[in-house]
């Protein structure tokens, strides 16, 4: 169950990076920029990114891990 709910929240976050590219890039191309999309785009690429990185473990975090298993 709670690996089904991870997944789902990791397919959000990709969803909401795809859409903040896809509205970012519609709000540059038009004549007159909307600079509110633009604005919309990035925070949505910029928060999807950001939980991302939260489920990356740290590389300190790897090799503290890594010590305490050879001991």
């Amino acid at each position: 169950m709670k690996t089904k709910i991870m997944k789902m929240s990791q397919t959000l976050n990709y969803i909401l990076i795809v859409f903040g590219i896809i509205v970012a890039m519609y709000a540059k191309v038009d004549d007159s920029e909307n600079t509110y999309l633009l604005i919309l785009g990035i925070c949505s690429l910029l928060f999807g990114v950001f939980k991302i990185s939260q489920t990356i473990p740290s590389k300190k975090q790897n090799e503290d891990e890594f010590n305490t298993e050879d001991e």
